[in-house]
C-alpha cells in the first residue's frame, strides 16, 4: 500500500510551532502567493545548465506500506545536463563557476525590502533541503547545494542564502523528519484498511429510483475516466446519494483519495452531511469535515460562549493573535495533540466536536478544522475552499503540490458562475485611498505619499469617466499600487499593533487580491471604471469568463461532478464553468408524476418595464387572488425585486387581502438568520397531510424576491407549500457588468442578450418553481406569470418535466386551478 504526501504538506505539518498571529499575515507569507511571474522571470534568465519546475519523487518505506513523499523544484543546477552559460552581473544574477556542483534553487518572491530577511524561513529551507535529498537519491550524489533565492516582486532585486550539504547529511535529517510524520502515517495505513473494507461491503442505501442506478453508473464512470460530468437532475432524483455513493465506491477501489463535496449554501452542506450520515448507519467507516467559516466557528465571535478566558455574554471582533486570543497563543506547539486524539477518536467532525477538542486543547477552532481535512476522506465546504484564489486550501492546492486523485462533487453548480466570476474578479475605490491616507498619514508619511499617487492615477481615469468606461491600459497605475503594497508591507512587518491596524489589514488585503487579479488577467477580463451613484470612482478587473480559472482548479484533482435541478442550457454552462469537449453531459429524469403538479402561463400579464404601471400591478394581485383561494394552503409569490415586490404587495393588501382567512408576510430587503427561520417555520406550521383533502385553516402567501434567499436551497415538502407564483422572466436588471457581458459574448459568435440576461434570469425562475413539488408525494400548482414564457426562445429552455402546461387568462386561472384540484383531492 502507498501513502502519499506533498514536500509541502509534510514540512508545514511537522516543523510548525508558536502561535497563530495574522498580524504578520501581511508580511512575506502574504506576499509570496504572488511571485509566479518571478519565478518564471528568473527561470527564463538562467542558462542551459538551469532546470525549472522538476518534478521530483521519493519513496520512504516502512515493512507494512510505502510513503510515496512528491513535489516540484522551482529549479536545479546540474552541469551534467548541459553547458552551464556564465550570466551576466549586468542582469542582476551572480556569475557562475562551472565546477560542476548540483545546486538546488528554490525561490521566493516578497514584497518585503531584503535587507529585513537575515535568513531563510524555515520552512522554505526545508522544502529545498526535501528536494535536495530527493534529487541526490535519485542521481547518487554525495555533495548537494541549496540556495534559497528571495526576489523583490516590485524591484526584481535578488537576495541569496546558500548551503553546502552532505548526502549523508541529508539522509539523516530526512530520515528523522518521516520519523516525526511515521505515527501519522500509520494511523493513515491502518484507517485505509478500515474504511476501504466498509466500502466495498455498502450497499445502495434505498430501492433504486426509475433512472437512478444509470445515474450512478455515469458518475462512477466518469471518475474511472477522469473526466468532468454535467449533470442536470430535476429533484427527486435523488442527486445527493446519487453522485456520492459512486464517489464513495471509487475511494473502494483505489480511483479517488479524497472526496470533495462543494456547495454554495449552507442548507446543502447539512443535506450533504445527513447523506454521508446515512452511510454510516449502513456501516461505512469515512473520516469526514464541515468546514465552518471562520466568523461562525470562532470563539471571541460567539455571544454566550463559556470558554476558557473569554467573556461571556459579548461578542468580542476576532483578533488572530496571542495578545487578544488564548486560543492563537502557542496554537501550534499543541495542534498535532489535539488533532491525533480527535483522530483516533471520532469519525464524523461536525461543528460541535471541534470546538469540544478545541476547547480542550487550547487551540484556535478554525484553524483545527482546516488542519483536520488533512485525514478526512471527504470534506464538505463552500465553493471558496477550492475555487478561491484568496482563501482556496493551499494544504491541497498550493502550487507545486501537484495534481492528486481528488474527486470534486459540486452541487448546485447553477451557482458557481457568478460566485467564480466574482472570485477572479477585484476592484478598489478611490474613497478607500484618501480613507487610508488620513489614516496613515501621521503614522507613515511613506504610505501616505505611495496613496497620494494612487489617487493621483485614478482621479486621471475619474475625469474621463461620465457615467462607466472601458479602461484599456492601467500600468500607471498598477505600478504605483505595486509600490504602495510595498510600503505597507514593510510597514506591517516593523509595526505588530497600532492605531487602526483593522481598516488598514482590510485596505491591504483588497490591494494584494487587486494585483493577483491583474496577474492572471487575460481576454476572459474586462478593465472598466464607473461612476457610482454616491460619488465614489471605482476600477474593477471584471471576469466575464471564469472558464479558464475555473478548469485550472478542477485539474488539480482526478474528476469533477457539477449538479444542479436547474443546469439549463447544459451546453451554456459546461462551457463557462471549464467545462472540455471529452467531458460528459447527462439529463436525468425525473422520478415525479408530471401530471400533480399544474403548470400555469398567463398570456396577458408580463412584467416588462414598459409596462410597469397600478394596472398591471392590480391584474398581478388578482392573479395571486385567484389562485390562492381555490385551497386554503401555503403559497410562495416570487417577483423580480424587492421595489416590485412592494408595489404588487400594496396592490393585493388594498384589493384583495381578507384578514380573516389570509396571513401575508414579506421577504424584507436584509434579514438575519433568525428572522429567515421564523419565516420558514410559518410555512411548516400552516399545513396539513397533503392527500388527506382537507386544506389548511388559512390562506398562507410569502410574498418573496426572485433568485433572493428563498427562491431556492430550501426544502418544504408536502404541504408545507402547494403553490408558487412567478412574476416575470428573472431577467436581470440592466448594468454595465450585463452590457459588458453581452458585448463580450456577441463578440464570442453567440447570442450575447442569451448569455447575459435570458439565461440567468430563466434560472432563478426554474428555481423559484422547484420550492413546490420536493417529494413523490407533493401536490401543487405553478403559475408563470408573464406572457414572454409562451415566446419559443422561453419555451425551448423549459425542462422535460414541464412538456404539459396550460395557458390561461386571469378570468380563467381561478376554474384551471379548482378543477385541478378537484381531481386529486
Amino acid at each position: 500500500m502507498e501513502i502519499r504526501v506533498s514536500v509541502r504538506q509534510l514540512v508545514e505539518f511537522i516543523l510548525r510551532e508558536g502561535s497563530i498571529d495574522n498580524r504578520k499575515s501581511g508580511g512575506a507569507d502574504t506576499a509570496m502567493q504572488e511571485g509566479s511571474r518571478i519565478h518564471r522571470m528568473l527561470q527564463r534568465r538562467m542558462g542551459s545548465g538551469y532546470h525549472a519546475e522538476i518534478g521530483l519523487q521519493c519513496t520512504w518505506s516502512t515493512p507494512e506500506y510505502d510513503i510515496i513523499i512528491e513535489g516540484r523544484a522551482d529549479g536545479i543546477v546540474d552541469p551534467n545536463w548541459g553547458e552551464f552559460e556564465r550570466i551576466e552581473q549586468d542582469k542582476g544574477l551572480p556569475a557562475q563557476v562551472k565546477d560542476e556542483k548540483v545546486v538546488v534553487d528554490e525561490i521566493k518572491g516578497t514584497y518585503r525590502e531584503l535587507k529585513r530577511i537575515t535568513q531563510p524561513v524555515g520552512v522554505h529551507l526545508a522544502q529545498a533541503k526535501c528536494y535536495a535529498y530527493m534529487y541526490a537519491d535519485e542521481k547518487h550524489l554525495e555533495h548537494i547545494g541549496v540556495r534559497m533565492t528571495y526576489c523583490h516582486i516590485e524591484t526584481e532585486e535578488l537576495k541569496y542564502f546558500h548551503e553546502d550539504y552532505t548526502f549523508a547529511e541529508l539522509k539523516q535529517w530526512f530520515d528523522e523528519l518521516m520519523q516525526e510524520y511515521r505515527k501519522w502515517a500509520d494511523f493513515q495505513f491502518e484507517w485505509n484498511g478500515i474504511r476501504t473494507a466498509s466500502i466495498r461491503q455498502l450497499q445502495f442505501p434505498f430501492p433504486y429510483r426509475e433512472g437512478q442506478k444509470e445515474l450512478v453508473t455515469y458518475v462512477y464512470q466518469t471518475i474511472y475516466h477522469k473526466r468532468k460530468l454535467f449533470l442536470e437532475a430535476p429533484t427527486g432524483v435523488g442527486k445527493t446519494i446519487s453522485t456520492v455513493f459512486p464517489a464513495v465506491k471509487s475511494m473502494g477501489e483505489g480511483l479517488t483519495e479524497k472526496i470533495f463535496y462543494l456547495t454554495a449554501k449552507t442548507i446543502t452542506r447539512t443535506v450533504a452531511q445527513e447523506c454521508f450520515g446515512l452511510l454510516q448507519e449502513k456501516g461505512l467507516r469515512m473520516k469526514t469535515i464541515a468546514l465552518t467559516a471562520k466568523d461562525k466557528i470562532c470563539f471571541l465571535k460567539q455571544e454566550g460562549f463559556q470558554g476558557e478566558d473569554v467573556l461571556a455574554d459579548s461578542v468580542i471582533e476576532a483578533e488572530c493573535n496571542p495578545d487578544a486570543c488564548p486560543y492563537a497563543d502557542g496554537h501550534f506547539d499543541r495542534i498535532n495533540d489535539a488533532m491525533y486524539d480527535f483522530l483516533v477518536h471520532e469519525d464524523h467532525f461536525t461543528r460541535e466536536k471541534v470546538q469540544e477538542y478545541a476547547v480542550r486543547y487550547r487551540v484556535c477552532p478554525f484553524e483545527f478544522s482546516l488542519d483536520m481535512s488533512l485525514f478526512c476522506d471527504a470534506v464538505i465546504c463552500d465553493y471558496n475552499y477550492v475555487f478561491d484564489p484568496r482563501v482556496y486550501l493551499k494544504r491541497f492546492f498550493a502550487d507545486g503540490i501537484g495534481k492528486r486523485d481528488y474527486v470534486f462533487l459540486i452541487d448546485e453548480t447553477h451557482n458557481l458562475l457568478d460566485r467564480g466570476r466574482e472570485m477572479y474578479s477585484a476592484a478598489l475605490l478611490k474613497d478607500a485611498f484618501l480613507r487610508t491616507k488620513r489614516l496613515m498619514k501621521e503614522a507613515s508619511p511613506k504610505i501616505a505619499g505611495h496613496l497620494d499617487k494612487c489617487n493621483r492615477e485614478l482621479l486621471v481615469m475619474k475625469r474621463q469617466c461620465e457615467s462607466y468606461r472601458r479602461e484599456e491600459k492601467i500600468d500607471g497605475f498598477v505600478a504605483a499600487l505595486n509600490r504602495l503594497y510595498g510600503a505597507i508591507d514593510d510597514f506591517l512587518d516593523e509595526h505588530d499593533t497600532f492605531p487602526d491596524k483593522r481598516e488598514l489589514l482590510e485596505f491591504y488585503f483588497e490591494v494584494a487580491h487587486f494585483l493577483n487579479m491583474y496577474e492572471i488577467m487575460d481576454d476572459h477580463y474586462v478593465v472598466y471604471s464607473q461612476l457610482m451613484d454616491d460619488g465614489n470612482f471605482l476600477l474593477r478587473l471584471f471576469c466575464v469568463d471564469p472558464s479558464r480559472n475555473l478548469r485550472l482548479c478542477m485539474q488539480k484533482g482526478r474528476s469533477a461532478i457539477l449538479f444542479s435541478a436547474t443546469l439549463l442550457p447544459i451546453q451554456y454552462y459546461k462551457r463557462l464553468l471549464g467545462g472540455e469537449p471529452t467531458d460528459y453531459e447527462v439529463y436525468a429524469k425525473s422520478a415525479f408524476d408530471e401530471n400533480k403538479k399544474a403548470l400555469l402561463i398567463a398570456n396577458d400579464v408580463t412584467s416588462k418595464y414598459t409596462r410597469r404601471n397600478g394596472e398591471e400591478f392590480l391584474r398581478i394581485a388578482r392573479y395571486i387572488y385567484e389562485v390562492v383561494t381555490q385551497r386554503h394552503g401555503n403559497y410562495m409569490v416570487f417577483l423580480p425585486s424587492h421595489l416590485f415586490l412592494e408595489q404588487v404587495y400594496d396592490s393585493f393588501m388594498e384589493a384583495y387581502y381578507d384578514a380573516d382567512t389570509m396571513e401575508c408576510i414579506v421577504q424584507e430587503d436584509y434579514m438575519s438568520e433568525g428572522q429567515r427561520e421564523e419565516f420558514l417555520l410559518r410555512f411548516q406550521g400552516n399545513g396539513n397531510s397533503d392527500l388527506s383533502g382537507e386544506a389548511a385553516d388559512s390562506i398562507l402567501i410569502g410574498f418573496c424576491v426572485m433568485g433572493g434567499i428563498f427562491s431556492e436551497g430550501i426544502d418544504l415538502k408536502h404541504d408545507s407549500l402547494i403553490g408558487a407564483i412567478i412574476v416575470g422572466t428573472g431577467i436581470p436588471q440592466v448594468g454595465c457588468e450585463r452590457q459588458f457581458l453581452k458585448e463580450y459574448f456577441d463578440a464570442q459568435g453567440e447570442n450575447g442578450f442569451d448569455y447575459a440576461y435570458r439565461y440567468p434570469g430563466m434560472n432563478k425562475v426554474l428555481q423559484s418553481a422547484g420550492r413546490v413539488i420536493r417529494t413523490a408525494e407533493d401536490i401543487g400548482v405553478v403559475a408563470l406569470l408573464d406572457e414572454r414564457f409562451l415566446e419559443p426562445q422561453y419555451r425551448r429552455m423549459f425542462p422535460r418535466e414541464w412538456s404539459q402546461y396550460d395557458v390561461v387568462s386571469v378570468t380563467q386561472i381561478s376554474g384551471k386551478v379548482e378543477r385541478f384540484w378537484n381531481e386529486w383531492l
